[in-house]
């Protein structure tokens, strides 16, 4: 009997699972994600799946760990300070494609280099430049190097990462290592969210590493990848940019696992966000453009899926524009009223009480913050320095810190790089008062809701009577927020498109008034024509009124909370690989291989020899994740084009991808 054991570390839940021969689930635990030890909450998980069982942990042949913390930082705009070296681009190019954005004000160094298409230098390499620049930075976490071309040819990117690891001994990216596509701007965007991730997983991997290792788990640990297949911890230290979408992922695995679903949609909502895709013929789907989140297009192949800031730990802000009022949720996460108020008490409750008893609502009201130990705060700006000293490492009300408005920018700063935490009124909070969850401080939740409703509309009247009231508001406009979400990600799925975007589409005038049955002069219907998988710890208390929204058959599976975990067990090895031969002159044909362009004469030569490096590329890879039985699938995509009569050669692409089950002990358990 093999038994395997699966973890996901999210933004509010870790859970864990252990299913035997891969064909049953036979014991689940949840426990609450200490940010400020990941490894507190991951063993407290890890113990109760092995308390309930019996088993001992020298019995586990397989541990897989998935995470949304990747994804979280990314949606949340949190991560290490990073630094970007751009090589033969022009100062311009910072703009395209949102690569200004993704660095968020952090460093960034063009310099002469890179090569042209054909991977011959286009520039030399500019050392002295590189130099001045690192001598100057402070606080860097990572750097990311994107270069021209550098698919073609990445001398210069290794050159430069040679460099910054002798100077510095900073992690270094580059981006030629993530992806084989053409596209800089794009390849750099990847970089620098590969860099700003390492310290984050790092830490997660070395954590839950030492879980095991203290809980008596000998097995190796693998690691879900956005596409949901596994590579070791190791790979993932290197490539933490390929576990976004992790968490997700492996709920789509676990999805498929636990239900057979043939055709659907399928949505997980966790504490942060809420992720959505379609399954076909039983697979999740691949987007082909690379994974999209926190409003950033990566090079990352993962599964074809919609992120949304929209999840049970979502902020709830006021609308107050407006006679009429009302809340959003999202997209920035926040603790819990209730949740911090089970972990310090006595703080919140005298605080909230305080606010209670005045006449006019202050505009922090229910509203808290604590700093997460273990994070780095090198390159803080004086401001910020500041806030954080009279944070130190205690919980307290957010208008007992913030002293000017100058410091809530300051504040923004330090939850952005992850250094502190902040609380505030959420649909969890609501799901209390109104006694669909008893997971933590009921009382905290009615208070913060009681003062939540005494916020004033456009026209000076309270949002809601009563904290039932508004808690009611909130779950409303979750189910709302929730039934767009999956309107958007079917519009974008249709293979008939529409003619306009899908979130115009779902918002459209025309799909509201047929999801409400429209019947006057014309008769309008609308409602979802596929299964809705519902996954998360909080899905029974929202999905049921969004199926009954969207007139669609709502699936709740047994184990749905802990699908992510299930998800991360079940998945397989699988490493591709994709290279390219070009022509650039007439007779001579050029395999960009991972170690530089190598010419040939022949075509087929070159096409051979590229397959060959990426032959060895993935199935090393694969080995060193631990697969076993490893099985290869190539493809050649040949493109020519009729020159005088003549088929001349224009390009090959080749993809090699290695498949494979992970090793596990095969010993005999009981």
């Amino acid at each position: 009997m093999v038994l395997s054991l699966g973890v996901d570390t999210g933004g509010t839940y870790t859970d864990a699972v252990l299913i035997r021969d891969e064909a049953e689930v036979i014991a689940s635990a949840k426990s609450l994600t200490t940010r400020t030890d990941l490894a507190i909450g991951i063993g407290k998980a890890i113990q109760a799946v092995l308390k309930d069982t019996g088993v001992k942990p020298t019995d586990v042949s397989a541990a897989s760990l998935s995470t949304t913390l990747a994804t979280n930082a990314l949606v949340e705009g949190q991560g290490g300070r990073v630094a970007l070296i751009y090589i033969g681009f022009r100062e311009s190019d910072l703009a395209k494609q949102g690569l200004l954005d993704a660095l968020q004000g952090d460093p960034a160094l063009v310099i002469p280099g890179g090569h042209n298409h054909a991977g011959g230098e286009a520039a030399q390499l500019d050392h002295d430049i590189l130099r001045d620049f690192l001598e100057n930075q402070r606080g860097i976490s990572g750097y990311a190097i994107a270069a021209q071309f550098a698919t073609r040819n990445p001398a210069h990117e290794l050159e430069v990462a040679r460099i910054i690891a002798k100077e510095t001994g900073v992690p270094v990216t580059c981006s030629h290592q993530l992806s084989s596509k053409l596209n800089g701007p794009k390849r750099a965007i990847t970089a620098v969210l590969n860099a700003r991730l390492i310290g984050v997983i790092d830490r997660l991997i070395g954590r839950a590493q030492d879980t095991l290792r203290d809980v008596g788990i000998e097995a190796p640990m693998m690691v879900v990848r956005g596409d949901g297949a596994l590579m070791s911890a190791e790979q993932a230290r290197e490539r933490p940019i390929e576990t976004i979408l992790s968490g997700p992922a492996a709920s789509i695995v676990g999805a498929s696992w636990l239900t057979n679903v043939e055709n659907g949609l399928v949505s997980d909502i966790g504490g942060t966000t809420t992720d959505i895709a379609l399954v076909k013929n039983r697979k999740p789907m691949i987007d082909p453009a690379g994974a999209q989140v926190g409003g950033f297009r990566t090079m990352v192949e993962a599964v074809r899926m919609r992120t949304h800031g929209l999840g049970g730990d979502s902020q709830v802000t006021p609308v107050t524009e407006g006679l009429s009022g009302g809340v959003f949720l999202g997209p920035r996460r926040v603790l819990p009223v209730s949740l911090i108020a089970a972990e310090a008490g006595d703080v919140v409750h005298a605080a909230l009480d305080d606010q209670l008893r005045k006449a006019v609502p202050g505009e922090y009201d229910c509203r808290f913050v604590r700093r997460v130990t273990g994070v780095p705060t090198a390159g803080l700006d004086a401001r910020s320095e500041m806030v954080l000293d009279r944070i130190g490492d205690g919980v307290h009300p957010l208008n007992k810190i913030l002293k000017t408005r100058l410091e809530e920018s300051a504040l923004t700063r330090l939850v952005n790089r992850g250094i502190v935490q902040l609380s505030g009124v959420t649909p969890s909070d609501a799901s209390h008062v109104l006694g669909r969850l008893d997971a933590w401080d009921a009382d905290a939740a009615r208070k913060g809701l009681e003062l939540f409703s005494r916020k004033r509309t456009g026209d000076g009247t309270r949002l809601a009577q009563s904290p039932e009231e508004i808690a009611q508001i909130i779950l409303d406009q979750m189910t709302e927020q929730t039934s767009l979400t999956l309107l958007e990600t079917a519009f974008a799925e249709e293979e008939d498109a529409f003619g306009a975007e899908p979130e115009t589409l779902a918002r459209h005038i025309l799909t509201q008034r047929g999801l409400s049955g429209h019947r006057g002069l014309l008769s309008v219907d609308v409602s979802l024509n596929v299964e809705v998988v519902g996954l998360g710890a909080s899905a029974a208390s929202y999905y049921p009124s969004v199926g009954e929204r969207l007139g669609c058959k709502m699936s709740l599976p047994k184990h749905a909370e802990v699908a992510n975990a299930v998800g991360a067990v079940v998945g397989g090895i699988k490493f591709r690989r994709q290279g390219s031969v070009t022509s650039p002159s007439e007779g001579q044909f050029r395999a960009h291989l991972p170690s530089g362009p190598q010419d040939f004469d022949d075509a087929q030569k070159a096409i051979t020899e590229m397959e060959r490096a990426l032959r060895l590329d993935a199935e090393s890879a694969a080995k060193a994740a631990g697969a076993e039985d490893i099985s290869m699938l190539v493809e050649h995509d040949t493109r020519s084009a009729k020159i005088e009569g003549r088929d001349m050669f224009v390009e090959c692409t080749v993809l090699v991808e290695a498949s494979g089950r992970p090793r596990v002990a095969l010993e005999t358990v009981g």
